[in-house]
């Protein structure tokens, strides 16, 4: 279980077959659990300054690999008895999002990225999502275009690798949990085809 919050941007050393290695002042011990730009991934090697994890040909398929270079986000897992902050986060990828449009305004800038459609379900208007291992909420929702607003400060940029988007990027997502359970708990029920969120708070409010 992760928090979202960012430990340090780390730098890849090699990335070579399945195998990648990265460099950082964090050390973490074999079998630890640390996400890396938002997967949570099991520690092989570790030692020197730097420690390597590998990645199945499945994580390989739904990540956004491009990327596993230069630098990343590390975060290790949560242990027992850590301060909770950020939101909750598994370090399970959903869907590759891409970045379409990113706009300065004042002391924010709005990125605006892009979801398979199957996934826009799982985003609503000011509820949590993580990209690429960031916890982020997000501030609106455009569903005819597939793709939700965030608004990112300068802090949140000058220390994560947002600083390096651009228009077609691609970043790994994993929407709310909270979301995905909560859906998947109500969906059999209704006779709806599409459930809506009012639905679920006219639900939620019977208990």
């Amino acid at each position: 279980m992760f928090t979202g919050l960012i430990r340090e941007i780390a730098k890849v050393q090699s990335f070579t077959g399945n195998e990648l290695t990265i460099q950082a002042q964090y050390q973490p011990r074999i079998g630890d659990s640390i996400a890396i730009n938002g997967a949570c991934l099991t520690v092989v090697k570790a030692g020197n300054g730097n420690f390597s994890v590998e990645l199945s040909p499945e994580s390989q398929s739904v990540l956004a690999i491009e990327n596993y270079k230069n630098e990343v986000h590390i975060e290790p897992a949560m242990m027992m008895g850590d301060r909770f902050e950020g939101h909750v986060v598994q370090g399970h990828v959903d869907c590759i999002g891409t970045i379409k449009s990113i706009k300065h305004n004042g002391n924010s800038s709005d990125f605006f990225v892009e979801l398979p459609n199957e996934y826009m379900k799982f985003v609503i208007s000011k509820g949590s999502i993580t990209v690429d291992g960031v916890s982020l909420t997000v501030n609106d929702v455009l569903s005819e275009q597939n793709q939700f607003r965030l608004t990112i400060i300068p802090h949140t940029i000058d220390n994560t690798i947002f600083k390096t988007y651009k228009i077609n990027s691609k970043v790994n997502i994993e929407t709310d949990m909270f979301a995905r359970y909560v859906y998947s708990i109500f969906k059999p029920q209704s006779k709806k085809q599409n459930m809506t969120w009012d639905d679920i708070d006219k639900i939620m409010a019977r208990y």
